[in-house]
């Protein structure tokens, strides 16, 4: 699914130049060889920082964003001492990085940029394509210095069959997020949010009895979030909802009966999720941000939502990993390399996105400069880096957080192995939230029918994308 800061009308594009031309233009070659095929010839080497190349790149921030566009332009400045005759071209868009229509457009006219933005769950569409770029031999130590650090679970997104065709920008992983005002009224202690679905079922039925309309726990059942939460569950619990080749529903088994039974015994049994069903995302947040619901699954930007968008307090929220424990859903953003681009543009895209991107104290984590220009500081995300770049970066986050970064301890040091979103994620999402919307809305609901008849069409969904 597509959170937050994915959602909004789309808008038309705007090509912006900046660098060192500063002049708007389409996407440019090296030395005029744009349309020539990238080579395996020293591609482990980085880029020579005399070589002479120019670059279009998705995502530059529009001009609405001032504080984020100033940041964009520091960046390409900075970068442009090391690399003086690489000339970055930003492309930017009004509403969201990438609109599914004209993404797919843009795939089919081969238009994209020499490096094109794209979400977690576009890796064989565009594959489908045929216009990314293998860049496995590019990406390197050398040419990503911290390319050891990065989870492995978010790099094997973009791989396929062994092979790297994009990098990624930023990543979340869900977990349950919870309303720290109401754990403390409740008598629960909100540094240690509950860990398996037992304590979110004792801990719903705590809160719910504070009255006054206040839900314990909350879950999506419409929209298609429905299925998506369902999935995100079944990965916490160690299973998931198609087999591993993708051909046939996996979910109408114990752990499915388990989300789903858990679910109505709360509904239904201990009246701990409130009267109103049917929920679809925003609805959730909104019931959070007015004091009247206790947790409810859900990633890190959701708290940016609350804050920025609905006027809630960064010191009210805190989030723990997925119950269960087992492991959680993973979605995010990347880059891809266009098909054709030259070896030095695929080079120069490697070096821009490592500075940008992968850099701890440079680009995106300059955390300093991101709270002098009045931006959040401190969310669990992105978190791809493990190691000695989690480190650093936890350390540079803390310095310059604009909110209580302890408030996520027990979501970030507990990390969980991540699973990509199921293929026909919407469709089989579409399904599951049936089941959902059934346990939620029906006390009488048969979990086991509910199940049934959700594999039987998700087998169908599956088998019509052979």
């Amino acid at each position: 699914m597509k959170r937050f800061r994915h959602r909004g009308l789309a808008a038309a594009a705007l090509v912006v130049a900046v660098g060192l031309t500063g002049a708007a233009c389409g996407t440019s070659s090296s030395g005029g060889g744009g349309n020539a095929p990238a080579g395996p010839a020293d591609a482990s080497a980085p880029l020579a920082h005399d070589a002479k190349v120019t670059i279009s790149v998705d995502c530059m921030p529009p001009a609405t964003k001032k504080a984020e566009l100033k940041e964009w332009n520091e960046d390409v400045a900075t970068f442009h001492k090391t690399y003086p005759n690489v000339t970055v071209q930003g492309k930017s868009t009004t509403g969201q990085c990438e609109d599914p229509a004209t993404f797919a457009a843009q795939l089919k006219g081969g238009t994209e940029p020499n490096v094109f933005y794209s979400y977690f769950t576009d890796l064989q569409q565009v594959l489908n394509s045929g216009q990314a770029a293998d860049i496995t031999p590019y990406v390197t130590a050398k040419s990503l210095p911290t390319l050891g650090d990065i989870q492995p679970d978010v790099l094997n997104v973009l791989k396929d069959s062994g092979k790297l065709y994009g990098l990624p920008t930023s990543n979340y992983t869900m977990g349950i997020l919870i309303n720290r005002a109401l754990f403390k009224q409740a008598g629960l202690d909100p540094d240690k949010p509950p860990a398996t679905w037992a304590q979110v079922r004792t801990d719903a039925k705590a809160i719910a009895a504070l009255g006054h309309g206040t839900a314990g726990y909350g879950d999506y059942s419409a929209g298609n979030n429905g299925g998506w939460h369902f999935t995100a569950e079944m990965y916490g619990l160690g299973g998931d909802v198609t087999t591993a080749d993708g051909t046939k529903a996996d979910f109408d088994n114990a752990k499915g009966r388990q989300i789903l039974q858990n679910l109505h015994d709360m509904r239904w049994t201990d009246n701990s999720m409130g009267q109103t069903q049917l929920l679809k995302w925003g609805d959730l947040q909104k019931q959070m941000v007015s004091g009247k619901l206790g947790m409810f699954i859900a990633a890190p930007d959701d708290i940016t939502y609350m804050v920025e968008v609905l006027g809630g307090h960064y010191q009210d929220y805190g989030m723990g990993p997925m119950p269960g424990g087992q492991g959680t859903l993973l979605g995010g953003n990347d880059y891809f390399f266009k098909k054709g681009d030259t070896p030095d543009q695929i080079k120069a895209g490697i070096a821009w996105l490592n500075f940008k991107f992968f850099t701890e104290g440079q680009g995106q984590f300059d955390y300093a400069r991101t709270k002098a220009d009045a931006l959040p500081v401190g969310l669990p995300e992105p978190e791809f880096f493990t190691g000695a770049s989690k480190a650093t970066d936890d350390k540079l986050k803390a310095a310059s957080a604009t909110m209580p970064v302890a408030n996520f301890t027990a979501f970030a040091d507990h990390p969980l192995t991540g699973h990509a979103e199921p293929p026909n994620a919407q469709e089989i999402y579409k399904v599951l939230d049936n089941a959902m919307s059934g346990v939620l809305t029906n006390k009488n609901a048969n979990v086991g029918s509910l199940l049934s008849t959700a594999s039987s069409q998700v087998d169908q969904v599956l088998a019509n994308s052979q």
